[in-house]
């Protein structure tokens, strides 16, 4: 393998990997990067066996060839070196030389037929999606999945397609649960698939750097694929069951309020500051067109904020987790009205953007 790549593309290529590759990692070569010279161009391959990526540049490749480099150093070698090209070409022992200007590098590769092996995805598998429907369903979703390794199926984002050419997303962690819908054509899912935390915060990642154009997404037995050019992102299914997530969302919550987004975040955030630092719990006090957030905190003192809101009904008390109020609200946009609905004290409460019936966001109250 003889290669010259441009520095900075290769350092851009490279920069997608390195979240990728398993620190505490019990085989040794999930700490190194695979790279591959062929046909003009230089692909880079990183994976810890549940999320891989796979991004390329183009390369003058006078040798065609594969070897894997340990990803951080390589990373690093790459971001220091002094010219606007650089030169690799593998060695004897899987050693490669990387060369630019009057530096010279020698590190130890080990052999590419090591390294996992992802499965193909033919073309007509692929389903455009664009890449701003796909990043705010991520968005919408993924602050609600569970953190705690031992639920191993809500570690993840459950998709289904409950109606023709219809996507949902759907997260929670068992005292909150995000639900989004949108229409994205179809991805020919026979039944509802998870998606594990990690692979979609790698894939927001990569969403961030543009909302624009499309994104080609395919699941096929226990794997997901996403590419957006030059980058491709696979993601090994999560192997458990969702539970029945239409039996948590309400049916009926006749108690409705209205409240702007901006003012209810920017209270909930204050008042929040002097809240128990464990279980964060703030109180709702609800009357006739008034809302009163308060926390008390018995070692360091109390808050209490006023705002105005749309409410005609009887008085109600509630306690909640600031936190989960503050995430949701964090994701609904500036200059937006909130509607809250609840049954009564004990039961989950729902929020939804005012205009926007795919998305819904249902929380259980706490006692304070």
């Amino acid at each position: 393998m003889q290669v010259k790549a441009n520095r900075k593309q290769l350092l851009e290529t490279l920069y997608w990997t390195q979240s990728i590759v398993e620190r505490r990692h019990t085989m040794p070569i999930l700490a190194n990067v695979l790279v591959e010279a062929e046909k003009g161009e230089v692909r880079v391959t990183a994976t810890d066996l549940e999320v891989g990526v796979r991004s390329r540049v183009e390369a003058e490749v006078s040798k065609e060839g594969a070897i894997t480099l340990n990803a951080k150093k390589f990373y690093e070698i790459v971001r220091e070196a002094p010219e606007e090209n650089l030169e690799f070409r593998r060695l004897e022992n899987d050693w490669v030389e990387l060369k630019s200007g009057r530096t010279i590098f020698k590190i130890v590769g080990m052999d590419a037929r090591e390294f996992p092996q992802f499965p193909t995805f033919a073309a007509d598998q692929l389903l455009p999606i664009p890449a701003g429907v796909v990043r705010e369903m991520i968005e919408k979703t993924i602050f609600a999945v569970s953190s705690d390794e031992t639920r191993h199926n809500l570690n993840g984002v459950y998709v289904e397609e409950r109606e023709a050419g219809k996507l949902s997303m759907v997260a929670t962690d068992g005292h909150r649960l995000a639900l989004i819908e949108r229409d994205t054509g179809s991805l020919d899912l026979k039944k509802g698939v998870i998606l594990p935390r990690k692979g979609l915060a790698e894939l927001k990642k990569i969403l961030d750097e543009t909302a624009d154009g499309l994104v080609a997404i395919a699941i096929k037995e226990n794997m997901a694929l996403v590419a957006r050019e030059p980058v491709e992102l696979f993601m090994r299914l999560i192997d458990a069951d969702f539970p029945d997530y239409t039996k948590v969302v309400p049916k009926e919550n006749p108690v409705a309020l209205k409240v702007g987004q901006g003012g209810f975040l920017q209270a909930l955030r204050r008042v929040a500051i002097l809240s128990n630092e464990r279980y964060k719990g703030i109180k709702l006090d609800i009357k006739e067109r008034r809302m009163t957030i308060s926390a008390t905190n018995p070692d360091l003192g109390e808050a209490v904020e006023e705002l105005e809101i749309d409410y005609q009904g009887r008085p109600l008390t509630l306690g909640f987790n600031a936190r989960y109020l503050i995430d949701v609200l964090g994701v609904l946009g500036e200059a937006s009205e909130v509607d809250v609905r609840f049954k009564d004290e004990l039961s989950p409460g729902v929020i939804k953007k005012e205009g926007d019936e795919g998305y819904l966001y249902v929380v259980m109250p706490m006692r304070l």
